[in-house]
């Protein structure tokens, strides 16, 4: 199998997983992946990721420009401010998750770091998640506004829409994807509890000992 077919068949195989357990509803997310020989597949506009055609995924040549495939999704510039800004970005997953989505509508979040860091598994898969202020969709301001965080963070989420998370593989982006929507979903239950979150300390010995930025 050549390396087109197999991110091709990833892309396909991670939406299938993601729509059946209830991460993307309808025809929102996305998923891109990013070619050995140069440029990118990404899933097309008005897709359900639950009914991926892999044959029909958009694909882009290194340049950024459409060139075969059906017509791209109108969030394909939120991956490519992530590509652009992350050398070691080979994919990025954009969903509409409902508890992610619902700590973006959240009022008086931190934007620099919106979620505490509940569990040792959120720190290693997610890190810091900063917050991106709210742009219509397709609006070209978003990107900028993505970018501007890229290089810092590889998980970003946009207010009253969802998160985007870039990986160094499609399985890698896939596993940050949902322990930040797991990790939403701790969040959102324990409102109005006390907190016993991870100290700085052991935030800086995760850090240090699974070498994360």
């Amino acid at each position: 199998m050549t390396d087109m077919a197999r991110a091709r068949d990833g892309i396909a195989r991670v939406g299938a997983s993601l729509f059946e357990r209830g991460l993307t509803p309808g025809s929102s997310g996305n998923i891109s992946v990013r070619l050995p020989e140069g440029g990118w597949l990404m899933t097309p506009t008005n897709v359900s990721l639950g009914s991926i055609d892999p044959a029909r995924l958009s694909h882009f040549d290194a340049t950024g420009r459409h060139i075969a495939g059906d017509v791209p999704t109108k969030e394909a510039f939120l991956h490519f401010s992530m590509y652009v800004e992350r050398a070691d970005a080979q994919a990025v997953v954009h969903l509409h998750s409902s508890h992610a989505t619902a700590v973006s509508i959240l009022a008086n979040l931190n934007p620099a770091d919106v979620m505490p860091a509940l569990t040792a598994y959120y720190v290693m898969r997610v890190g810091r998640l900063p917050l991106v202020p709210y742009f219509a969709p397709g609006d070209p301001e978003l990107a900028h506004a993505v970018k501007a965080l890229a290089s810092r963070h590889h998980a970003v989420l946009l207010a009253n829409h969802g998160p985007v998370v870039a990986g160094t593989s499609l399985s890698n982006a896939q596993f940050a994807v949902e322990e930040l929507e797991e990790t939403a979903k701790l969040f959102l239950m324990l409102q109005n509890h006390a907190l016993r979150i991870l100290t700085p300390e052991q935030v800086a010995d995760l850090r240090q000992r699974f070498k994360l930025s």
